[in-house]
């Protein structure tokens, strides 16, 4: 068995970017609280699909359940069951069946807050499949509500933990990219471990990109863009797609996000990083 899968969901920091926070208890070693079931099973996204009954871990991550609109909700319940799925950990994921292609390419999209942008770049870009996962209830209604006043196809919607559908979830060679727009910076610097973007996870994340595959990433903290070309430019299986092997203009299909507006509100500089798998 590879490295990568002997991983924990606790030694890697989970997408807790724009749909997630720190669990309460998780300082203190403590499991994070249950949270009230919202649909019901089958029927939208579960509180927790894998942590109770797939691993037992402290995680640095928790759902936000904050208000969900009307609207979000009646797109849940009416989209969940043909586009969504609960990221459980417990069978492997058949893309080509899960879009109904079996030759569209997919990219996996970790941490998609609201969506919006998400849905730009399925709109700009329908010959290629968005395997979209987030933990936030209200950005998975809103995507999912996006995706069908817009016409989407091409977009499909995960609920939980990344590091497990990743791990066990994809099958070798099934992703054609992977993006991580704007993740959770973790600023303090006693909890930079927790930071997604760490060996590790670059480890775990090469099993379902295939040869070829874009791994784009953006970053409105510079610290923490330092340390995700440092990662990238030092792990074998990823080559930066610079010639000087610095930082990447932002490229056309990625959209501006509300986060990253509100980053350049606040004098932050953004940095893309976009490396290719080998």
């Amino acid at each position: 068995m590879s490295e990568s899968k002997n991983l924990r969901s606790d030694q890697l920091a989970h997408q807790a970017g724009p749909g997630t926070e720190q669990g309460p208890g998780s300082e203190q070693g403590r499991p994070p609280r249950q949270m009230a079931r919202m649909f019901p099973p089958g029927a939208g996204p579960s509180p927790d699909p894998a942590g109770s009954h797939h691993e037992r871990r402290i995680r640095s991550f928790q759902p936000r359940r904050s208000r969900v609109t009307k609207g979000q909700r009646a797109a849940l319940e009416r989209l969940w069951p043909r586009w969504g799925f609960d990221v459980d950990g417990l069978h492997r994921i058949d893309l080509a069946e899960l879009f109904g292609d079996p030759d569209l390419p997919v990219v996996l999209e970790i941490g998609f807050g609201m969506g919006e942008a998400t849905a730009r770049m399925a709109a700009a870009d329908p010959g290629t499949g968005i395997l979209a996962v987030d933990v936030h209830t209200p950005g998975q209604g809103n995507l999912l509500r996006l995706a069908d006043e817009q016409g989407l196809t091409n977009v499909r919607v995960g609920n939980g933990d990344a590091i497990i559908l990743l791990r066990e979830m994809l099958a070798p060679d099934s992703l054609s990219g992977l993006r991580l727009y704007f993740p959770d910076p973790w600023p303090k610097a006693r909890h930079h471990k927790r930071r997604l973007l760490q060996p590790e996870f670059l480890d775990l994340a090469a099993g379902p990109l295939r040869s070829g595959a874009e791994v784009h990433c953006a970053t409105d903290w510079e610290d923490y863009a330092e340390q995700m070309l440092e990662v990238l430019s030092a792990h074998p299986d990823y080559e930066n797609t610079q010639p000087d092997g610095d930082y990447a203009p932002r490229p056309a299909h990625r959209p501006l996000t509300r986060f990253e507006g509100q980053g350049l509100d606040k004098g932050h500089v953004v940095r893309d990083l976009v490396f290719r798998r080998r």
